[in-house]
């Protein structure tokens, strides 16, 4: 194969489907492109895409045109704020930038046709019509999270869909926020939190979640979500419009086919497939990875995806099934590492109205750039945040958080990082080095109960979980030991009986686990979980100091 007959037809005109014909033509010169997109041209839903400066260095390596649009029509910042209850906290060295989707796309179709390929707006393809035209080589789909390519081959590529609970709807804005800022506001209703950031063009991106009592409430449930592409609803956008009034200064919620949905992981095992004529088809971007928007951008990833489609094409160009086997070796453990990372960020929108009323607004901010990074890697990125909540703990409890003492009923601990000193399948012994308490995982005379925290990561504990939490609440204990499953669920089960029983509680770790995790070390674990809250006290086993 030369590139010189060498054939791709992209299924999309997305950035992802765009940027995979800018790479190949890049990599592969001389390659004939056709992008097909069942839009408009002029069709473009949602507004702005974020991109971490990370993100953008390994994008421009390939192809300046991202940078090159950003630099003109973008918008960069360093800073996220969090305002809750009044008060605004900061928290620098998260360096981002955006722009609105119609000015990138834009962007990128303008460099796609710069390099040859040909794009065909208002043309609907199937993969399989494609294919027995007998014009291409490789067909590349791009078609997003509703994937009618994915759902042709979904039987053999092990396709897996989670969704949140919490609904999300996407707005746009004319106040300019100065850069990533996270609202909360609390109504008759219940709660609702905003993602905002400036995108250029005059707008800002205003995402809103809330959780689903609080929308039926509200009575957001009405809008027919079976309407066609582009009708908005527009109740939502006046009763968001008066509840966020301050926060955006009167300025005006601007609708682009804004309605409400559950955001839904997408975990796809295999990539690739063959049409019946044995065409390869490749997928990448959305239609077979999302990662909540909380913690990175489906536009960034689906781009990432492109070129390193294009690079391995170009390092193997005899060999397709090589070149496939490749880029799923180098991008999928890269996506699965982002959509893991984005489990506690997902499951912290799951239940931010429950932190909001439990914590103190310093302690709710914590909490919140907490939930996927410790403290020590967030005072490297700000060391004045880390320190101010730190002072507010001092303020609060006339001690440094680990040094803080801990009263359980009778007993009183001098501190916050723990032993055990003893650990049996239903018996854990708690100890500051002098003093002691027994917990018990049955009903007992002991102080303590002890509870496993389920095996495997959840968005949110299930029913049968919680049931099990509210039984031993009930029986009053001066303290809840929370022992096993993951980091994350080990984090729900403390918060669900802490936030809703106000029990003490006290997260048992290893110390092994956290240098399989990376953390800076076991004072750094203990000190994040306690300054934001997730426990009392952080305890670690007994062969952990061996």
């Amino acid at each position: 194969m030369t590139s010189d007959n060498f054939s791709v037809a992209c299924i999309g005109g997305g950035p992802g489907g765009l940027f995979a014909a800018i790479t190949l033509a890049t990599r592969l010169p001389g390659t004939h492109v056709d992008v097909f997109e069942r839009n408009r041209a002029d069709d473009v839903f949602g507004f702005g895409v974020v991109f971490s400066d990370a993100t953008l260095d390994n994008i421009d390596a390939v192809d300046p045109v991202l940078r090159d649009t950003l630099a003109v029509q973008g918008t960069h910042w360093d800073r996220i704020d969090v305002r809750a209850h009044g008060q605004s906290h900061s928290a620098g060295g998260n360096g981002m930038s955006a722009v609105h989707r119609r000015v990138l796309l834009d962007a990128l179709r303008a460099r796609a046709t710069e390099l040859g390929a040909h794009i065909h707006y208002d043309t609907a393809v199937d993969v399989d019509a494609l294919a027995r035209s007998g014009g291409y080589d490789l067909i590349v789909a791009a078609d997003g999270a509703n994937s009618a390519t994915r759902e042709r081959f979904v039987d053999s590529l092990d396709h897996s869909v989670e969704a949140a609970s919490v609904k999300f709807i996407w707005f746009g804005t004319t106040f300019r926020f100065d850069g990533l800022t996270f609202l909360h506001r609390q109504s008759a209703h219940g709660n609702f939190a905003v993602h905002a950031y400036p995108i250029g063009s005059g707008l800002s991106t205003f995402i809103v979640e809330t959780d689903e009592q609080t929308w039926r409430a509200a009575g957001l449930d009405e809008f027919d979500t079976s309407a066609p592409p582009g009708v908005s609803d527009e109740k939502t956008q006046r009763y968001l419009t008066d509840l966020f009034a301050a926060d955006i200064d009167g300025h005006p919620l601007v609708a682009n086919n804004s309605r409400w949905a559950n955001f839904r992981t997408r975990r796809t095992r295999r990539w690739h497939a063959r049409t019946a004529s044995n065409i390869p088809v490749v997928l990448i971007g959305d239609a077979v990875h999302t990662a909540h928007f909380s913690v990175g951008s489906g536009t960034k990833m689906a781009m990432e995806d492109a070129a390193a489609l294009a690079d391995s094409v170009a390092a193997h160009p005899d060999d397709l099934d090589a070149a496939i086997a490749d880029f799923e070796s180098i991008r999928r453990p890269r996506v699965a590492h982002i959509q893991d990372s984005s489990v506690p960020s997902l499951s912290w929108w799951d239940h931010f109205g429950e932190y909001y009323r439990s914590l103190s607004p310093s302690q709710f901010s914590f909490h919140f750039f907490s939930r996927a990074i410790s403290a020590e890697k967030i005072r490297r990125r700000d060391p004045g945040f880390v320190a101010d909540v730190e002072s507010k703990w001092r303020e609060e409890h006339g001690s440094d958080p680990l040094d803080t003492p801990l009263p359980l009923g009778d007993v009183l601990l001098r501190r916050r990082l723990l032993a055990t000193t003893a650990v049996a399948e239903d018996r854990l012994v708690l100890s500051d080095g002098a003093a002691e308490l027994t917990a018990t995982a049955g009903p007992s005379s002991e102080p303590g109960r002890v509870v496993d925290a389920p095996a495997a990561d959840v968005i949110t504990l299930a029913a049968a979980d919680r049931r099990r939490l509210d039984e031993i609440a009930a029986t009053t204990p001066a303290v809840v030991a929370v022992r096993g499953g993951t980091p994350l669920t080990r984090a729900l089960s403390s918060e669900y009986v802490r936030l809703r029983h106000r029990i003490p509680t006290v997260i048992v770790d290893s110390a092994a686990s956290i240098r399989a995790r990376r953390a800076v070390d076991e004072r750094d674990n203990a000190a994040t979980i306690v300054l934001s809250g997730r426990a009392d006290a952080l305890a670690y086993e007994p062969e952990a100091r061996r």
